[in-house]
């Protein structure tokens, strides 16, 4: 058995009910439990959740390596991170748990006082939003290319399937 991709650049997950739309067409058209969404990383297809932790957090930490101000900015301006673009569209937010998980992981804390957005929707309310929106961040796997970018245009859709099926 192995994922075959069927489906590529399927596009922005969208909101609540345009994801819950698409996953039920899937479900109907490949079976309940029989799809994933994911990326093609180094000739393998790989899930969303093993890429955010592959591509997306890792992108933030070599952002964070490459550009230590931004970091020493973020922790001594914010209390809480928020993305308002997730928050108005119900879209998944990636970045906000992305910038967190790294804090975690180097044992560091928010210090500041502020609420910092982070992404470019509507009206920022920081400059380091801009410079953390990850229509800005570097894809780890591809420089010439944003994170976002990477995120929205590689991501297909594979079915798991027997090998002797893959074509």
């Amino acid at each position: 058995m192995a994922w075959k991709i069927v489906e590529r650049k399927i596009g922005k997950a969208g909101g609540l009910k345009q994801r819950t739309q698409r996953q039920r067409e899937w479900d109907k058209k490949y079976g309940e439990s029989n799809w994933e969404t994911g990326y093609t990383i180094d000739g393998e297809f790989v899930s969303q959740e093993k890429a955010f932790d592959l591509v997306y957090y890792k992108s933030y930490q070599e952002h964070f390596k490459n550009n230590p101000a931004d970091l020493e900015e973020l922790i001594h301006l914010a209390k809480k991170l928020r993305n308002p673009h997730s928050e108005i569209t119900s879209a998944v937010d990636l970045q906000v748990p992305a910038i967190m998980k790294y804090l975690d992981e180097n044992s560091l804390t928010l210090n500041g006082k502020e609420i910092v957005d982070i992404g470019s929707y509507g009206a920022s309310s920081h400059a380091i939003s801009i410079r953390l929106s990850p229509l800005t961040i570097k894809c780890c796997l591809d420089s010439k290319i944003s994170l976002e970018k990477f995120w929205q245009e590689k991501k297909c859709l594979a079915i798991w399937t027997n090998t002797n099926d893959i074509v």
